[in-house]
């Protein structure tokens, strides 16, 4: 089984090498005809000079072939395949006169003529052609179309005289060219007067109020462009000033020119035309003109479903809302009426609309609502019918994968969660989960045991407002979106590092102030870990065991130190410190001045018993954070946006503060105790900023920064782990695996490196290359370091400006398949700038595939 997977991999190998070859000698002509030009490039000139501006170059109408990194790989895969390949096939076939009846009698007649359908003869051929890309040859009825878009860009513009032309380019080249656009505008024409015409005098009335927001304004060149938003502006206006019935097609514009003036009397009026109301069944022009509305009544549906008979139902009268109902209300009628934004005799405003909408599904317990208004037009006032359908009181959802990690060789994990919606009557929602997994341990040495498994369970609810004792509608109102969340989890481990179990308990709130703006506050974030077995450390910790068996070397042989070793299966080192016994005895001798050790070793032990006991000790986090994101990305092909993040924390402030009232028991370091374990203080700020530019047709520059920095403080000395920062891995710096980087210019000390101070920056460069199938181009730096913490390795500290010098680099190139809901992605990262190297070691010293690092990812980086 094993050689016949080896044989596939060399054919397959060989294949790709094949095609590798085909395509780098591929003719990139070879389909275009002796009267055809290929086009390379597109050049716009507008009064001579060069125009790169990406709008623009989007009126061509024919653009150049794409290519990769310059080389036009989808066309010369076009080029790949066989023009007829059944003409191919039949010629082939005839070619000698034997040939079918040879392949009649040995496949029969039928499978021959299925052998013309196959891949190796057709159906390569066409899936070539759907990956590939024909060759762009100059058609002069596109470029005389290109031609005439340019002219009418610039005719939005106020240039209206313009004129525009071709040239082909022929390059020195054969069968090639370029296309140059060249576009003369003359003067732009200016705004003299701006008109109106409003038939509705109560539209005039508004429109005279908010007058000065016009975007079309006397004295500025005419822009087709502001003309749109002046629309989108009076609309919107109208909309959220009581005319509920407003539409957008009821704006017009005149617009007087004459474009046969003199150069230097170029001027235009302008009138804005405001009709009255025409319903989509009216053909005359006798409808009313637009009035302002007021809600009359309000009426909410809570339990409707689509054909239920309204008249039915019970009501009740609520803070000047009717609340319709089957047989028992069951929602506070308070959570019902705060999800609506419309008030008895307020004027119409469709932003209440909107938010109404938000809101309603911001609860989790109604499907998307139907909010209808019936006009009373002789009164103009409005009867609101807001209509609810409840979603199911409970729901299930079950997943199930199949995991692989550094510790598992396979594993399986479910998870199940119930959810259970409106639990105290005001749309609460109460989910409780439960997850599990369990594996193949990869490396059996680190238990006596084959198997890992992991069991963990939470119950989280969640209120569709802030849940505090005082009011924060006034700061925090809802149409913000807010929510608050209780959350309770405890997860066990076992043969996983240090067979950690867990508590943990947040409660939290989160409102967004704009469609882009999210904030988050979590006021309590309370995390208990316990190591259930620390004597497996040095187990798990291989590299810290490695460093102190290697210093216990020379003591082996003493006669005094022998209990401390074992033998091992190791010839090179047949005795080793026992685990744990022996290590910890050996530790502890060496720092009781025991075992005489120069003063580098003595420090390097004293720094392994710290990391000892900084991993192996019980950890309790009482912390605050608060985080404020905003993302410019307006859609989801939206590649031009910013997104970023801030987060401040702050840990163990509010248990130092009751210490001061009631006193607390001290471990041997001094350290204030809470149920026997030293809490953890300390502040932490992280700022995360993001940048996508498209640079081309479905090409994108990302650029990603980070920083982040946690001080110990008070009752610590050190970041808890779980809290503390690591650099490499696939969403990091690619050219080292997740751990192994830094801190500083340390080599790769310990099994899982991590420190307090973390910078990274990202740039990744993404085009497409065939189909779905896209490709990156990315450098990585950063590093983590360690500052104002018990660390004395001078190597991994950050001392100033001079430690940038340890920022490491990583470079390499990816590909990535778009599945349209999520993208899988392979890079290879390589080691650039190595920061733990000396000297001109650091550059490219690793630089080779032997070394590299293959990182699979679920979706971009960043």
């Amino acid at each position: 089984m094993k050689g016949s997977l080896r044989l596939l991999c060399n054919w397959a190998k060989i294949g790709l090498l094949l095609l590798i070859l085909a395509i780098a000698g591929c003719n990139t002509l070879k389909k275009v005809g002796d009267e055809e030009l290929l086009l390379t490039k597109n050049n716009i000139y507008v009064d001579d000079e060069k125009v790169t501006d990406s709008e623009i170059k989007g009126l061509i109408s024919q653009k150049p072939n794409s290519s990769v990194l310059g080389y036009p790989l989808r066309l010369n895969l076009y080029n790949l395949a066989k023009e007829n390949p059944d003409s191919s096939f039949q010629d082939w076939l005839h070619r000698s006169e034997k040939r079918e009846k040879r392949l009649n009698n040995l496949l029969s007649k039928k499978q021959v003529n299925r052998l013309q359908e196959s891949f190796m003869v057709k159906g390569y051929s066409e899936f070539l052609k759907r990956i590939g890309e024909p060759p762009v040859v100059i058609d002069t009825s596109l470029t005389n179309k290109s031609v005439n878009r340019l002219e009418a860009y610039y005719n939005s513009k106020g240039y209206f005289n313009n004129s525009g032309t071709y040239q082909i380019v022929e390059g020195k080249r054969k069968k090639r060219a370029e296309l140059d656009y060249e576009v003369t505008l003359g003067k732009p024409f200016i705004i003299d007067t701006v008109q109106k015409n409003i038939s509705s005098p109560e539209l005039d009335s508004i429109y005279n109020v908010f007058k000065k927001q016009s975007f079309v304004k006397k004295g500025e060149q005419f822009d087709l462009d502001n003309f749109t938003l002046e629309r989108e502006r009076l609309t919107t206006l109208f909309r959220n000033s009581g005319v509920y019935n407003f539409q957008e097609s009821s704006i017009n514009y005149d617009i007087l020119r004459d474009t046969t003036l003199a150069a230097n009397d170029q001027q235009m009026d302008v009138q804005l035309n405001i009709k009255k109301f025409r319903s989509a069944t009216d053909s005359t022009d006798t409808s009313d003109p637009y009035r302002i509305y007021r809600l009359k009544k309000i009426n909410i549906y809570s339990d409707y479903l689509f054909g239920d008979d309204t008249d039915s139902l019970s009501s009740m009268e609520y803070d000047n809302y009717t609340i319709y109902y089957k047989n028992k209300l069951r929602y506070r009628p308070k959570a019902l009426t705060d999800a609506i934004f419309f008030e008895k005799d307020s004027i119409y405003r469709d932003i209440d609309r909107i938010r109404t909408y938000r809101q309603i599904t911001n609860l989790n317990t109604f499907k998307y609502p139907n909010i209808e208004f019936i006009p009373d037009t002789t009164q103009a006032q409005l009867i609101s019918n807001i209509y609810l359908a409840p979603r199911p009181k409970f729901s299930l959802n079950m997943n199930f994968d199949v995991t692989h990690s550094n510790i598992q060789q396979v594993g399986t994990a479910f998870s199940a969660s119930v959810i259970t919606r409106n639990v105290f009557g005001g749309a609460e929602t109460l989910n409780i989960s439960a997850r599990g997994s369990i594996g193949l341990l990869s490396d059996a040495s680190l238990s006596n045991e084959t198997f890992t498994s992991e069991l963990g369970g939470d119950i989280n609810i969640t209120f569709p407002r802030i849940w505090l004792p005082f009011n924060t509608e006034k700061i925090i109102p809802y149409y913000m979106l807010p929510q608050s969340r209780l959350l309770v989890g405890t997860n066990f481990q076992r043969n996983i590092g240090l067979d950690k179990q867990s508590l943990n308990s947040i409660l939290s709130y989160n409102w967004s102030p704009t469609d882009r703006l999210r904030n988050n506050l979590e006021l309590l974030n309370v995390e208990f870990v316990r190591n259930v077995n620390p004597d497996n450390f040095y187990n798990v910790y291989r590299n810290t065991f490695a460093n102190l068996d290697d210093l216990a070397d020379d003591f082996q042989d003493d006669p005094q130190y022998a209990s401390f070793f074992e033998e091992s299966d190791n010839a090179a080192d047949p005795l080793r410190l026992i685990i744990p016994e022996g290590a910890n005895d050996f530790a502890r001798a060496v720092l009781d001045n025991e075992i005489p050790v120069s003063d580098d070793q003595l420090d390097e032990v004293n720094s392994i018993e710290e990391r000892r006991r900084r991993l192996t000790e019980n950890n309790l986090i009482f912390a605050t954070n608060f985080t404020h994101n905003k993302n410019s990305k307006s859609g989801i092909n939206d590649n031009d946006f910013y997104q970023y993040r801030i987060k401040l924390e702050s840990a163990g402030n509010l248990l130092s503060m009751v210490a001061n009232v009631v006193p607390y028991n001290k471990n041997d370091d001094g350290q204030l105790l809470v149920f026997g374990v030293p809490f953890s203080q300390y502040l932490k700020t992280e700022v995360d900023y993001i940048r996508h530019w498209e640079v081309g047709d479905s090409q994108v520059l990302a650029f990603r920064s980070f920083g982040g920095l946690a001080v110990p403080y008070g009752n610590s000395n050190n970041i808890p782990f779980v809290r503390s920062y690591f650099a490499g891995g696939s969403n990091d710096n690619r050219g080292w695996n997740a751990y192994e980087l830094g801190p500083g210019k340390t080599n790769n000390i310990n099994d899982f490196n991590e420190a307090n101070l973390k910078l990274a920056f990202n740039l990744e460069y993404r085009f497409p290359i065939a189909g779905d199938v896209k490709g990156a181009l990315f450098a990585d730096a950063g590093n983590i370091w360690n500052v104002f913490d018990n660390e004395n390795n001078p190597d991994a500290i950050f001392t100033g400006f001079s430690s940038l010098a340890d920022i490491a680099l990583g470079t390499g190139l990816g590909i990535r398949y778009d599945f349209t809901y999520f993208v899988f992605r392979v890079d290879v990262g390589f080691k650039t700038y190595n920061p733990a190297e000396q000297g001109s070691d650091r550059w490219f010293s690793d630089f080779n595939l032997k070394k590299a690092v293959f990182n699979i990812g679920i979706n971009y980086p960043f």
